[in-house]
């Protein structure tokens, strides 16, 4: 079996890719595995909190070991764009700015041995004060200068209510490849003292960070909203439904599966083929929009008990000349990067790719990122639909004069089937 001679280059091709400027969630460990984090309670949720009654975000991570590790844990607040924004510690927590991971299970009867770490914030020990963007930076205890893991969420104070509308009659075409925002945002309580001014509202689409933008200038006020309308930041292109698969079994293929043989010490799930998507109708499928789920198949608790395997994708297609072809969902934390970076076998007309993934169900998606540029496109594979189904994200920030800091006055959420 050809594929396997270079499994481990090719499984942990991505540690290292995280710089001291990156600020993105992501690993900086080839052992740090299925790092996520989520309102206590829903798995599925945003990263996201209330300053005044705050839900416990829960952090967790799986770390390949046999035996533990002595993680801590430390915040650091940044800016509307991710930046740190320099704030020292009393400035934005009660507390102290440093904390170990003390929740931590073994893993159960898998191939792949594991410990799974969780922790809470707010916490008996550090709780922020403030809202805004914070950066989560796990590290072992003997080396506190090298982040092993580091997760992005955010704190808001719900003082500005976002609602918005989308819809594929678009200011650049007629139901067709693009869906188009409008924003209101109600700023009576906010204390924004210029709302023409003082107001950054940034728009995501599916998680996706390359496409993510923003607009500061409302086109009107009306009464006590400010409405952000027909600006080309608020038009996004449509994509398509995401693909799915499921690992939950090691016994029989599952969803989008052909074949599972083992070779020590991963099974290996081979994917059916995929095909580009550009040319064909549209087709409603419910999914996560990128996202997914840790499942075995009649365990008790998947977090512990689901095991870790090898799968294989395959995309059969001609080479894009000079283009990049990566594949995109939370189970490549949202990077390109080489561990989201499928290679053309010449051999059989595919672009491949083969990473290590806890047992679950899967969302994932291609995108072309074309020769020197900065950005991913879902058209020349996946296709733009105007009547997919997407989830997008409205943040409102806004800095009040004589503040250091950017505040997160209100977020909206909320998925959008035409």
């Amino acid at each position: 079996m050809k594929r396997l001679a270079t499994l481990a280059a090719v499984i942990f091709a991505a540690s290292g890719l995280l710089y001291a400027a990156d600020t993105m969630s992501g690993s900086r460990s080839e052992r740090i595995r299925t790092l996520r984090m989520a309102p206590l309670g829903t798995p599925l949720g945003l990263p996201v909190t209330t300053l005044a009654d705050p839900v416990p975000l829960v952090l967790s991570f799986d770390h390949l070991a046999s035996d533990r590790e002595f993680f801590r844990y430390r915040l650091v607040h940044c800016d509307a764009n991710w930046r740190p924004d320099g704030l020292v510690d009393s400035e934005f927590l009660d507390g102290f700015n440093e904390g170990t991971i003390d929740d931590y299970e073994y893993s159960q009867a898998t191939m792949v041995p594991y410990v799974h770490y969780r922790l809470a914030i707010p916490n008996a020990d550090v709780a922020p004060t403030i809202s805004g963007n914070y950066l989560l930076q796990v590290y072992n205890e003997n080396e506190p200068d090298s982040i092993v893991a580091q997760q992005r969420f955010m704190i808001t104070e719900q003082t500005a209510p976002v609602r918005f509308d989308v819809s594929p009659q678009t200011d650049v075409d007629y139901r067709n490849a693009h869906q188009q925002l409008e924003i209101y945002v109600d700023t009576e309580r906010a204390g924004v003292d210029d709302v023409f001014n003082d107001m950054l509202v940034v728009v995501g689409q599916n998680g996706r960070l390359d496409t993510e933008t923003s607009v500061r200038r409302p086109l009107r006020f009306v009464g006590t909203e400010a409405v952000f309308a027909h600006a080309p930041q608020l038009i996004f292109e449509a994509g398509n439904e995401y693909r799915r698969f499921e690992t939950v079994t090691d016994r029989y293929p599952g969803m989008g599966v052909d074949d599972i043989e083992y070779f020590e010490p991963y099974y290996h799930y081979v994917l059916a083929i995929d095909y580009p998507r550009d040319d064909s109708r549209y087709q409603f499928d419910r999914t996560q929009n990128g996202g997914y789920v840790v499942r075995r198949s009649g365990a008790n608790d998947s977090d512990t008990e689901a095991d870790y395997g090898v799968v294989h994708f395959s995309l059969e297609m001609p080479e894009i000349p000079g283009a990049m072809v990566f594949i995109d969902g939370d189970l490549t934390d949202r990077r390109f990067d080489a561990n989201a970076r499928m290679t053309y076998n010449h051999t059989n007309g595919r672009y491949e790719r083969a990473m290590l993934l806890k047992q679950g169900s899967y969302n994932y998606q291609y995108v072309v990122v074309p020769p020197g540029g900065r950005r991913a496109y879902t058209a020349p594979i996946e296709g733009d639909k105007w009547e997919t189904d997407n989830f997008y994200t409205v943040r409102v920030y806004n800095r009040r004069r004589g503040e250091r800091y950017d505040r997160l006055i209100g977020f909206g959420a909320a998925n959008i089937n035409q």
